[in-house]
């Protein structure tokens, strides 16, 4: 547990460690807050922004090969609090371990019938490969299923696994891959969740896994996710539960929940970063060849279909479409279409299910978007573009909707070019 604010070490004195700590992880990526841990307290980790200017986040390579100037160590097996991948950057200030003993060494993933080959895969990678020989961690990992046996995939071949429930037995980790519905899992499984997490064991899942997780009572009171498809079921199906849609993972109380499909990679970067340093997470990172964090949440990946099926305002909702850059304020639009400005505000809800302003703004930000993917304008010709006027307006909307800023969003969607010959 961390030195409380009277206590040496404790927050009270640490806003030079935080500045340190910052100028490792990249300097100016964003506010860094160094926080005190308590059980009440909720605590965010979150994904390397961009500051105004468009600048690229820094690299956390500087402290790779000076143990000392790490961060993200475990902490000691108290109640963990929620972390969640989203925007501002804070960084943890964790104490310093001189043993190896209590750290993420042994991993076992159960591949449930109907189990996902990708989100078993990101385990298998991440875990199941040896990287000392590049500086990287080494596990003692096994995939078990409910009985050894053959283990049947959502995508039409099969597993043999050699193990059963019983390779979950004293692991440090123990990881539920998605699988091929979200219907009731054997109580066996359920039992060694609940054992894992009883016994002070990390449980971690990826994608519709978290659903088995759901059913073991483990995410009751706790922050959680899933994929953006999936998040409204969890959230009906385990109503106790607090169900994160816009995230791309969430780790409470020795928990972790990721969302759909990649994000699992995020998820499991996160714990070898919380468990074995960020030098330890860059070299999976880095022989995985994907970034060690990721810019914002799973908001910017969920098609959110814009209201069409409008009658009397169809025509009017083309024009605006045409006009974004324009200033379309709710009296002219309304003189527009030769109605009372009360008259167009009830009309216009009724047959989009929105306000005029909500509309505008989200249109405004699709068209964004687009920009942002199809041409190499700058920011600001995009917000003047799209209406937004200026850039820091743009960045507003899209960190408060998208959770990432433009700069990232184009970096995660424009096409590359790649040069022939």
């Amino acid at each position: 547990m961390r030195a409380g604010p009277d206590e040496p070490g404790g927050s009270g004195g640490t806003s030079g460690d935080a500045v340190r700590v910052a100028r490792q992880v990249g300097g100016e990526v964003g506010p860094v807050v160094a926080r005190a841990r308590t059980a009440a307290l909720a605590e965010a980790v979150t994904a390397d922004g961009d500051d105004e200017t468009g600048d690229p986040p820094g690299r956390e390579d500087k402290a790779e090969n000076d143990p000392e100037r790490r961060h993200g160590r475990k902490s000691s097996p108290v109640q963990n609090l929620p972390r969640v991948a989203e925007l501002t950057m804070t960084v943890d200030l964790l104490p310093k371990r001189s043993d190896t003993d209590d750290m993420l060494r042994s991993v076992t993933a159960i591949a449930l019938p109907n189990t996902a080959p990708f989100e078993l895969g990101v385990l298998c990678e991440v875990f199941g490969i040896d990287r000392s020989d590049t500086g990287g961690p080494s596990f003692d990992f096994t995939v078990c299923g409910v009985e050894p046996g053959v283990v049947s995939t959502k995508t039409g071949f099969s597993l043999v696994v050699e193990h059963g429930l019983e390779a979950t037995e004293g692991v440090d980790l123990v990881a539920m891959p998605a699988y091929g519905d979200t219907g009731p899992v054997p109580e066996s499984v359920l039992e060694v969740l609940r054992a894992a997490h009883a016994r002070g064991a990390w449980v971690l899942s990826i994608c519709s896994g978290s659903f088995a997780l759901g059913q073991a009572g483990l995410l009751d009171g706790r922050r959680c996710t899933t994929h953006w498809m999936y998040t409204d079921e969890m959230a009906r199906r385990f109503p106790a539960a607090v169900v994160d849609p816009a995230v791309l993972y969430v780790e409470d109380d020795r928990i972790i929940t990721s969302a759909g499909t990649a994000a699992g990679i995020d998820a499991c970067l996160h714990l070898v970063r919380r468990e074995l340093g960020a030098a330890a997470a860059s070299a999976v990172a880095r022989r995985m060849v994907v970034p060690p964090h990721r810019d914002g949440g799973q908001a910017q990946y969920v098609d959110t279909p814009l209201p069409c099926d409008a009658d009397t305002l169809a025509p009017l909702l083309g024009w605006m479409v045409e006009h974004l850059d324009e200033d379309l304020s709710v009296p002219d639009l309304a003189a527009r279409v030769l109605v009372s400005e009360r008259t167009f505000a009830r009309r216009f809800r009724a047959e989009t299910g929105t306000t005029p302003a909500a509309w505008i703004t989200r249109q405004r930000l699709v068209r964004a978007q687009e920009l942002l993917e199809q041409s190499d304008a700058g920011i600001e010709e995009i917000a003047r573009l799209c209406g937004f006027g200026t850039a820091a307006v743009l960045r507003h909307h899209f960190a408060r909707t998208l959770g990432t800023s433009p700069q990232a969003y184009r970096r995660t969607f424009a096409p590359v070019s790649v040069p022939v010959g």
